[in-house]
């Protein structure tokens, strides 16, 4: 229940973002949404991060390498949709959770769902690969800005600092793709209604999202979180169906199906109590 409403925030957040690329380039929406939502982030952990005191070196380096990896996430995913539906876009993304997910495969279960799930990513890659290649490469590098996110986010989760890791490694994060998003920002910094957008965006997408998956993260395994992602793409087209009039051909339902079923065979794999607590 926990992921299903971090899913709805993120794309909630999506959908927000994708009108405004009529007004803002994509890469500067993806800059301010990291921004606003470090703010949002700081501003909400302030006391915590005042109690617990200084951070350490390692902190500091889990929580950039994190910030970075999900301020460029959210750089090449909007370059993404901007050319994909957000559906499509989404399931072909997965490859990346898939691949973190299969390192850590433990069960002939685990396997089958990951197959499944790399089938239905590949079916849906073969069908975008001749109508837009560059949305097809931003989309490939988003997913391995999502895989470095499971994986640093799971260290991150673990600090012990709540939400202030993300909101310390978001600001960094903000700061280092400054130099793509800040040059096409003006039309934001002379509309209040355009960031105030773009501070929605942040909130629900960031913030919320976010926020909600590393309290996910400190409660199940990696490898599980992984392939729990899959719901992400069924997300999506909904959100793209019933507020960006994108209707999903068959031949992409199939690929979005074949992701779900990986989803539903692999959380019905039941693991030793000292795999699950790994």
């Amino acid at each position: 229940m926990f992921f299903i409403c971090s899913a709805s925030a993120q794309y909630l957040g999506a959908v927000i973002a994708f009108r405004l690329f009529d007004q803002l380039a994509p890469a500067s929406v993806a800059w301010l949404r990291v921004i606003a939502a470090a703010l949002i982030l700081l501003i909400f952990s302030a006391p915590r991060m005042l109690r617990q005191g200084k951070w350490s070196r390692a902190e500091l380096v889990s929580a950039a390498t994190f910030g970075i990896a999900v301020a460029f996430m959210n750089l090449t995913f909007y370059l993404a949709i901007a050319r994909l539906d957000l559906g499509k876009g989404v399931a072909i993304e997965f490859i990346g959770p898939i691949i973190v997910a299969a390192l850590q495969t433990k069960t002939r279960r685990n396997a089958i769902a990951l197959v499944l799930a790399t089938i239905g990513v590949l079916v849906l890659s073969g069908f975008e690969l001749g109508n837009e290649p560059l949305g097809l490469l931003y989309i490939f590098l988003a997913s391995a800005c999502w895989a470095s996110y499971i994986v640093i986010g799971a260290k991150v989760a673990q600090l012990n600092r709540g939400v202030s890791g993300l909101g310390v490694g978001l600001a960094i994060g903000a700061v280092v793709i400054a130099p793509f998003g800040a040059p096409q920002s003006g039309p934001a910094w002379s509309s209040v209604s355009i960031l105030f957008a773009c501070l929605l965006v942040g909130l629900f997408s960031n913030a919320l999202g976010y926020g909600i998956e590393q309290t996910i993260l400190r409660k199940i395994p990696v490898r599980r979180f992984s392939v729990l992602l899959a719901l992400l793409p069924v997300t999506a087209v909904v959100f793209g169906f019933f507020f960006l009039d994108q209707t999903p051909t068959l031949i992409e339902l199939f690929g979005i199906s074949l992701v779900l079923a990986g989803v539903i065979a692999q959380q019905r794999d039941v693991l030793p109590a000292t795999s699950e607590t790994a």
